[in-house]
């Protein structure tokens, strides 16, 4: 029996260990996925910041050519009041 419990025990310890470095690897991995996930963030920013500013960079030119609609308007109905009364009538009304 004395003969069987060395080779036993060498068999057992090398299990363990191989058990333990397996569970080491796993940990490695899971950081290693971690930190891409990490260095992916900054660019998932600047994307959405550059789309931030490419809706607001739109949005900024419809408000002028609206401002330049109502400018035109406001000198139309100063000019012309009856086509400027027309032109404010077809817009309410007809292009709905």
């Amino acid at each position: 029996m004395k003969k069987y419990i060395n080779p036993l025990l060498t068999f057992g310890t090398t299990m363990a260990l191989l058990y333990v470095i397996y569970g080491q690897n796993e940990q490695l991995t899971k950081l290693k996925n971690e930190q891409i996930k990490v260095y992916q963030v900054p660019h998932n920013i600047d994307s959405l910041i550059t789309l931030k500013d490419s809706l607001y960079d739109e949005l900024f030119i419809s408000k002028v050519q609206n401002g330049r609609y109502e400018l035109s308007l406001d000198h139309l109905n100063e000019v012309n009041p009856k086509a400027g009364k027309e032109f404010q009538n077809f817009m309410e009304h007809e292009t709905e």
